[in-house]
């Protein structure tokens, strides 16, 4: 195959496109208030309403972020019928029952990552949604930015040609009174930070057939950092590693038999990656 003189623009279009629902926010912590940030800023989404175990903190962070509606129950939000798709934004231990609620209630789901803490889990949550005939998803918003669209032509042009090796990782600091250090909330980085390195592996590769890890036990209870590699059928290879105690460039390389793309800043945030030749001569900037 000749290899390309430009990268393909992207096609994903513009989130000012996408129709107006009206959400429910199921939750009050950091990652809704993200969220909602987001969505007023740069889409026509209506914040319909938000749901607390507490009516007291639905009614201040309702005012805090212009909501309309405050529900004292998530019972309650997931039977507004204002709401047109729910938002799960609750720890990671409490997804699974908060979107079986809101899917049980007929609504459609989106919920913050991790999915599910077991294959079980997500199995069960998946099935319900498909009996409802509702929209079901995890929030992995990094393959939803215009240069993940690019990078999915450059794989299917097979340019890369065989994916031979995906090597990645990401390390934040977060203070010990984070909840990533609470084992009660299924604490510990792989199910928080690792979430990008190991979607990215298995979006490139598949699901591993054998897996090989170390993890260093933090004195909270929950695992600190660790690394991990996985490998495929055909014996290629990914290799992640993540931590909480500080910042890592959160880089990541997918190495082609035909090519290789390099990534030029953090690989799940928007920013410029590098596609380059075999032999290295030729290279196309993102």
């Amino acid at each position: 195959m000749t290899f390309p003189t430009a990268l393909p623009p992207s096609r994903v279009p513009s989130p000012m496109e996408a129709p107006a629902l009206r959400w429910g926010i199921l939750g009050t912590g950091w990652i809704a208030r993200q969220f909602i940030a987001s969505v007023q800023a740069h889409t026509r989404q209506i914040i319909a309403a938000v749901g607390s175990r507490s009516a007291g903190t639905a009614r201040d962070f309702a005012a805090q972020h212009g909501i309309p509606r405050a529900h004292g129950s998530y019972e309650d939000l997931v039977a507004d019928p204002g709401v047109d798709v729910v938002y799960v934004t609750t720890p990671h231990n409490l997804h699974h029952e908060h979107a079986l609620l809101a899917l049980n209630a007929g609504k459609p789901v989106l919920v913050e990552k991790p999915i599910a803490l077991t294959r079980a889990q997500a199995a069960e949550m998946v099935a319900l949604a498909r009996s409802k005939g509702v929209f079901f998803a995890e929030a992995l918003w990094t393959y939803f930015l215009p240069k993940f669209d690019v990078i999915e032509q450059v794989l299917e042009s097979g340019v890369l040609g065989e994916v031979r090796s995906v090597w990645t990782e990401y390390g934040e600091y977060l203070p010990p009174s984070h909840r990533l250090f609470d084992p009660k909330l299924a604490g510990g980085p792989l199910l928080d930070l690792g979430t990008y390195p190991v979607s990215l592996i298995t979006k490139l590769m598949g699901v591993p057939g054998r897996v090989a890890g170390l993890g260093q036990p933090d004195p909270s209870g929950v695992n600190g950092q660790l690394a991990v590699v996985m490998s495929n059928a055909a014996g290629n290879i990914g290799t992640m590693a993540t931590s909480p105690y500080g910042f890592s460039p959160t880089q990541a390389a997918i190495i082609g038999t035909e090519a290789t793309l390099r990534f030029g800043s953090e690989f799940n945030l928007p920013g410029p990656f590098e596609l380059r030749s075999r032999g290295n001569d030729v290279v196309l900037r993102y």
